[in-house]
């Protein structure tokens, strides 16, 4: 079945659990970063599909995609999208937390990000890095634990690179005053700073990532999704229906302004910006992969029960 069918077909099937106009609200603070992986989310905020559940979501911008397990774990947020290897650390790590819906998957079309070096750093392939000080958004997260498996599978080992937490929105100025000397990020950064001289990049190192694993994912603490049940899969249902609105090319317009509107582009930026397929259902599959690589990268003490970490 193709990804529009599928999605189209999905969202179709969650107006079944759209809560009633009589029931109560229930207010969500979703916490987002700044990437297009997001987007799905978004397009349910601006077109009405939390409402219309009768959630009422609040989506706040966090700087670092580490600290949303914390953040969801002391209540600042209901639901948030940590990157999946930073989910599963928290879980490893004791917290109990639930996957309740999916953001972005990976996809061989997209050069959306990767390994960005300061210009005149004389970074040029993967054994260049070795004793350089490279920028990740969050350790642990998303492009911090695919980065270190592209240097695996070209021969370096990542222990002897010296990586730094800093937000997307630092990249181009820690690179600009040299304070690093390489930043693993993504569009619609990686464009900015392509754009104004500042780095060049050195790989799109995504291409070597399998098709369709998810990117970011949407998790709350399991006693909350328990006790809010409806609600929870309410908003699995609106992000369905977010994804379902996305397939299709002629809401391009709407779907690029939801994503500045919440990641704050300028037009020019915003036009040129990759947009991460959505893939709004984590399955158990998508979750054994990750588990993989990070047991590959000695993350994880335990094994996680992979079954139990989706609600359903």
């Amino acid at each position: 079945m193709k990804r529009r069918t599928a999605l189209s077909s999905l969202a179709a099937a969650g107006l079944a659990t759209t809560l009633p106009a009589w029931a109560q609200s229930t207010k969500i603070v979703f916490g987002y970063t700044a990437v297009t992986d997001f987007t799905s989310v978004f397009v349910a905020a601006e077109e009405g599909y939390f409402k219309k559940r009768n959630l009422d979501v609040e989506l706040k911008f966090i700087p670092l995609n580490s600290t949303i397990p914390a953040a969801i774990q002391s209540d600042s947020l209901q639901i948030g999208g940590p990157t999946p290897s930073v989910f599963l650390q928290s879980v490893d790590g004791g917290l109990d937390h639930v996957v309740i819906a999916g953001g972005g998957v990976t996809s061989k079309t997209i050069t959306g990000f990767g390994l960005v070096a300061r210009a005149g750093s004389g970074i040029k392939t993967p054994q260049d890095c070795i004793g350089k000080k490279i920028g990740v958004p969050g350790l642990g997260a998303f492009l911090h634990v695919t980065f270190r498996a592209w240097l695996k599978d070209n021969k370096v080992d990542h222990k002897k690179v010296n990586f730094v937490e800093a937000s997307f929105p630092q990249h181009g100025d820690l690179l600009r005053g040299g304070s690093v000397d390489a930043v693993v990020t993504a569009d619609p950064f990686m464009g900015r700073i392509t754009d104004s001289g500042v780095g060049y990049v050195v790989s799109y190192y995504s291409t070597f990532l399998p098709e369709g694993n998810p990117t970011i994912i949407h998790t709350a603490k399991r006693e909350w999704a328990e006790r809010n049940a409806a609600a929870a899969r309410a908003f699995r249902d609106a992000v369905v229906e977010g994804a379902a609105f996305m397939a299709k090319p002629a809401n391009n317009a709407k779907v690029r302004a939801a994503i500045g509107k919440y990641i704050k582009l300028p037009p020019e930026v915003l036009a040129k910006a990759q947009i991460s397929p959505p893939g709004p259902v984590v399955t158990e599959k998508q979750l054994t992969y990750w588990v993989g690589l990070m047991k590959d990268q000695e993350m994880l003490r335990t094994e996680p029960a992979v079954s139990k970490l989706i609600f359903k």
